[in-house]
């Protein structure tokens, strides 16, 4: 089966050098914490975060893989994702996503869960969820900047 990447960060990205990502379980949920990208997008400021809500999390995984892996095909997605740094919702192939053996397990496993790619620079973050929301809350710079509870994905 062919792998589908949609790309679902419009509009705004995680910093290029030092996004800093964080996670952090609240009850099923993930929350994941990391520094937008003030230069290619003026609207949020130096060090502004971004936070996204992964809701009835399965299991998340955050590490390894850094940009210069990716580009030297070290990474199941290298010859697959359409580019490096950005954040996806990733369909198709089952086998990739049983892949790596360093899941973080948060939940029974469920059948109809999304499976999410996020590529920072020095970290490759995963989950699947049942969706993703831009987190409600007064620190998160997509709130601020006009996506206050906008779903990034159903």
């Amino acid at each position: 089966m062919k792998v589908v990447f949609e790309q679902i960060n419009i509009g705004w990205n995680a910093e290029p050098n030092a996004p800093d990502p964080k996670v952090k379980i609240v009850d099923s949920d993930l929350l994941l914490t990391f520094y937008l990208n003030p230069f290619l997008y003026p609207e949020f400021d130096e060090d502004e975060l971004g936070i996204l809500r992964f809701v009835n999390s399965e299991r998340y995984r955050l590490g390894s893989t850094n940009d210069e892996g990716w580009y030297r095909d070290q990474c199941r997605f290298s010859k697959l994702a359409p580019e490096w740094g950005e954040f996806y919702l990733i369909s198709g192939d089952k086998d990739l996503l049983e892949a790596p053996v360093d899941w973080k397990i948060l939940g029974p496993k469920g059948e109809y869960g999304k499976h999410y790619l996020f590529y920072f620079r020095d970290n490759t973050f995963e989950c699947v969820a049942d969706r993703c929301l831009s987190e409600e809350s007064a620190y998160n710079g997509l709130t601020r900047s006009g996506f206050k509870g906008r779903k990034l994905n159903d």
